[in-house]
């Protein structure tokens, strides 16, 4: 019987390896399908984008651009606010993306200390306005009052508390800083300020970085705020001119007749794809270097108190 065990043994732990070799071969491939069904929308559109229009609606783009043509491009750079836009949207992002960072990094912070005097009634304030909130037109009078109403300040300032931001920087400092190192502070005479800057934001690196993307996308798409506090064409953001700028060539190719229509029409289809890639891959290209800190960010901020 004991010579037999072995055997036995070896034979299992084969069949394990083969059924886990299985297992892992079949994740893979659900993988792979989930990643192609993601990134392809995506590059259909890059493909399309200098493509003719009459071929991405017949269906002849699949795979590779038919009929290559860059007019779209062409045409949609001829409006020269374009560039106002994009010098907008930049300001409102880099701005934006740090007063943001500034008020919610802080509020977290300030919520996570078990020391703060009326901690849970001030949470539960914060999450209150998740829910309920004074609707579109007081939120436009108070602005209004303010002097916020067509200013730069409009764009950057009174959005820029997030309450799911701080739940989750919350939630990453009451997890990942230990209170210990408050008390080794105290000791060593820092005070509250002190030890905020120089010990908790180095040691915060992964939160921070997860919520500068967060409010980063955010300010680069935000055009509806625009288009409610707005009136000033060179306050414009980018995605506020592009929408314009299809919503304009749409209503020409409505309204003219024959040949004029047509290349009208034309213009439209190539330009809706051309929009996409413009005003997308700029704010693509920063993901790369936060990637790295985007995992362990949401991971730890995501566990519960």
């Amino acid at each position: 019987m004991s010579v037999l065990e072995p055997a036995a043994q070896q034979q299992r732990s084969i069949r394990n390896r083969s059924s886990d070799w299985i297992m892992e071969f079949g994740v893979y491939i659900v993988a792979v399908l989930f990643l192609v069904l993601l990134i392809y929308p995506l590059y259909f559109i890059v493909i399309a984008s200098f493509s003719d229009p009459s071929a991405v609606a017949n269906g002849k783009v699949w795979l590779f651009p038919s009929g290559f043509t860059l007019d779209g491009y062409k045409e949609l750079l001829k409006h020269g606010n374009i560039w106002i836009g994009y010098r907008n949207t930049i300001l409102y992002t880099v701005v934006g993306t740090a007063i943001g960072l500034v008020v919610n990094v802080s509020a977290a912070y300030a919520l996570s200390r078990r020391d703060l005097v009326g901690r849970k009634f001030l949470s539960l304030f914060f999450i209150f306005t998740m829910f309920f909130n004074g609707g579109l037109i007081p939120t436009f009078l108070t602005i209004r009052d303010f002097h916020l109403y067509d200013t730069f300040l409009v764009m950057v300032l009174p959005f820029s508390v997030v309450v799911f931001n701080i739940i989750v920087a919350r939630t990453f400092f009451q997890s990942s800083i230990p209170g210990d190192l408050w008390e080794a502070a105290q000791i060593d005479g820092c005070g509250n300020l002190r030890y905020f800057a120089l010990v908790v934001l180095p040691l915060s690196k992964a939160i921070i970085a997860v919520l500068a993307l967060w409010i980063a996308v955010g300010y680069w798409n935000s055009f509806f705020n625009a288009l409610i506090y707005l009136k000033n064409p060179n306050l414009y953001p980018l995605q506020l001119i592009l929408r314009n700028i299809l919503i304009t060539n749409q209503m020409q190719s409505g309204i003219g007749t024959g040949e004029a229509a047509q290349i009208a029409l034309r213009l439209a289809s190539m330009m809706r794809y051309s929009v996409i890639i413009v005003a997308t891959v700029p704010i693509m290209c920063i993901y790369p270097f936060v990637q790295k800190y985007f995992n362990q960010g949401v991971m730890i901020g995501a566990v519960k108190e």
